[in-house]
């Protein structure tokens, strides 16, 4: 089946929200997700119901460093996903996975009778989104793979070589941005980076500042 290429036009003006402290959603990415709160399989549901199935990922305040009092505030930027794949454990759970079509702007949550939340979104200043895949005329494999598997190894963590050595250059920049065990808020960063070659430079930057310790002025570097 081939994916789905929306334009602004086909996108609604209010998604379903799913709040996942940690998770990053990048468009034409792929994430898997394990449902089972009640809130969230009425969600998947009724999300299924819709011509579009697009459900907002997006990070609370709360989850990178932002506490706030009352209900958890969210970012102002997420990225919606379209659900591609779907499957009911034996117990209930679901099991699916959202295929990254746009980032949007949240422009501010609507009130209702759904047990989850939901908002107005912007999608127009991310209308880059949805046009041909970026590149990154700049991306160095050697240079970024080394830097890469230094920082898997600093966690006990691997990676395929084949991945490294012949993945297209923006799989292998989004699902390492994706994938990394880095802080909610440089998630966050990583999400809003304007573009391909942008993402790479964050990633690259706070790769080499996890492996320095966190101190910048670290002077081996």
């Amino acid at each position: 089946m081939p994916a789905w290429r929306p334009g602004l036009a086909d996108l609604p003006g209010r998604i379903p929200l799913f709040p996942l402290p940690g998770a990053l959603l990048l468009p034409r990415a792929r994430i898997p997700l394990f449902i089972f709160e009640p809130r969230y399989l009425a969600m998947v549901e009724d999300c299924m119901k819709t011509s579009h199935r697009l459900i907002g990922m997006i990070s609370a305040r709360e989850a990178i460093g932002l506490p706030q009092p009352g209900p958890p505030q969210l970012a102002a930027v997420g990225c919606a996903g379209r659900l591609t794949e779907f499957a009911e454990a034996e117990d209930g759970r679901l099991m699916i996975a959202l295929s990254g079509v746009s980032r949007f702007h949240l422009r501010e949550e609507v009130s209702g009778f759904t047990p989850y939340r939901r908002a107005e979104v912007d999608w127009a200043p991310f209308a880059r989104d949805l046009g041909p895949a970026d590149e990154d005329p700049g991306f160095n494999r050697t240079s970024f793979v080394s830097l890469l598997q230094r920082f898997l190894d600093s966690h006990g963590l691997s990676a395929p070589a084949t991945e490294l050595r012949d993945a297209p250059v923006g799989r292998l920049i989004d699902d390492a941005a994706m994938l990394l065990p880095l802080p909610p808020e440089d998630k966050q960063a990583l999400l809003e980076a304007p573009g391909l070659a942008s993402r790479r430079e964050t990633l690259v930057t706070l790769m080499e500042f996890a492996l320095r310790g966190g101190n910048p002025k670290d002077p081996r570097q």
